[in-house]
């Protein structure tokens, strides 16, 4: 867009006159030049079209009338009886001229708040994270109003040179702070493994699992609350990673692991992604009632009402992610606290899952003892049998053979019902136990099912 034109019009007394119209668009003004047709030469008239109006050096005749006055969008460009002989050369400066002048103000503004951040940059002695962030918020919004053409690419460039100087300012302050960060990561990563080192300890010695469980939870929380780069964390979190598969195995029974997870163990790990999300949104939230109250103590010191209307806007659009992020976070803390009632309940059906194991495993050996007992009696009766045949041979008592077949069958009898009578006793034990347990199964489970439901 051009800010100079020149143009052949007429004045009051109709007489015609070579007219030079030039924007100022920081002053908001329009200068005016107009030069008699009888004072301007053939060579005069070729500078102004060629060289004054593309910006060369020109200099103006002293005979050129000049005037300047403000610009409106109301008002013609022209002082009174100037007439132009082409009207839409007028109209057009007129409407791209209102908007030239609307984008330098709006520039004026990104000159503002960068000279707010390249204050706040320099006062640094330390890297700050918020500045930065500040920092990217600031060229975003300068992108995006040169990518809608409301900014001159030009002024832009400016701006880009002037950011990216920022920019480089505070990666040399962060090069310093994430030399000391690594360092303290590494510190950090190195008491992390000490402790590693002793619960591996141990759950090699077959000591209970529970307590090891949870001390590596603890350990897991704690993790998540230190402050430790991103690479040093990962591995940290793999070793509790594999501790806790151990620990899974071994109350599998060396299985695969599926039939043995406990079930708050697998919400616990869903809780505690929660929990550093919820973190993270808080520190977000933090983030934006500090710009918040940057910008409304900027707002009070604004030069001119496009910038004021600027800021007016950037809390607006603050204030709507900030209502927009507590709602979530809201939600999210709504989901912690059933997380944490489903956990206690997992807990609790964890612990009546392990005391059925055991009963089960009571009944199996109950079982087995009353099934060898079984096999020890009918082994006792066989060699009944073989020492009565060899004392018949021994002794030919055939006459008393008759008498004595009674009593074995008698004596065989009466030790056949007892083994009956006692097994029958045991199973009816066993049944028993196993429909109480059932009946207790049904009442336990019913939470889950209402939870499902």
């Amino acid at each position: 867009m051009k800010t100079r034109i020149v143009f052949w019009g007429t004045n009051a007394a109709n007489e015609k006159v070579l007219v030079a119209l030039q924007l100022d668009p920081e002053q908001n003004k329009v200068h005016e030049w107009i030069l008699p047709q009888a004072q301007v030469t053939e060579d005069l008239a070729n500078a102004l079209m060629k060289d004054w109006r593309n910006e060369k050096e020109f200099v103006f005749p002293e005979f050129a009338q000049h005037s300047e006055k403000p610009l409106t969008a109301s008002e013609s460009l022209l002082s009174e009886g100037i007439k132009s002989d082409k009207d839409d050369i007028i109209t057009r400066a007129q409407t791209e001229w209102h908007f030239i002048v609307l984008s330098h103000k709006l520039k004026q503004g990104f000159e503002q708040e960068f000279q707010d951040l390249k204050e706040k940059t320099e006062k640094l002695s330390k890297y700050e994270n918020e500045v930065w962030e500040e920092l990217k918020t600031f060229w975003d919004k300068v992108q995006n109003q040169v990518k809608d053409r409301n900014l001159f690419r030009e002024h832009a460039q400016i701006l880009r040179d002037g950011t990216n100087s920022l920019f480089e300012h505070l990666k040399k302050l962060r090069k310093v702070v994430d030399e000391e960060f690594d360092k303290s990561s590494r510190d950090i990563v190195a008491q992390f493994e000490h402790s590693l080192e002793q619960i591996g300890q141990k759950l090699n010695k077959g000591l209970g699992l529970q307590p090891i469980f949870e001390e590596l939870k603890q350990l897991q929380s704690k993790l998540q609350q230190s402050e430790m780069n991103r690479n040093d964390r990962g591995s940290v979190w793999d070793q509790i990673d594999r501790l806790f598969k151990q620990i899974k195995e071994k109350r599998s029974g060396g299985k695969d692991g599926k039939e043995g997870t406990p079930g708050s163990e697998r919400i616990s790990r869903r809780y505690d992604g929660l929990v550093e999300a919820l973190n993270k949104m808080q520190s977000s939230i933090k983030r934006d009632y500090s710009d918040l109250e940057f910008e409304k103590r900027k707002i009070a010191n604004s030069e001119g009402q496009l910038e004021a209307q600027i800021r007016q806007a950037k809390i607006t659009m603050i204030d709507e992610r900030i209502r927009s992020k507590e709602e979530k976070l809201k939600d999210m803390n709504a989901t912690k606290l059933d997380l944490e009632k489903r956990i206690e309940q997992e807990k609790q059906r964890d612990i009546r899952r392990q005391e059925k194991e055991k009963l089960d495993q009571a009944k199996h050996a109950a079982e087995d003892r009353i099934k060898d007992e079984m096999r020890k009696a009918a082994e006792a009766r066989k060699d009944d049998d073989r020492i009565e045949k060899a004392a018949e041979a021994i002794t030919g008592a055939k006459a008393d053979h008759h008498d004595h077949i009674i009593d074995v069958i008698g004596t065989t009898l009466g030790e056949t019902l007892e083994d009956v009578a006692d097994t029958v006793r045991a199973v009816s034990e066993v049944l028993s136990e196993k429909l109480h347990d059932f009946v207790d199964e049904l009442k336990g489970e019913k939470p889950e099912a209402e939870d499902k439901a």
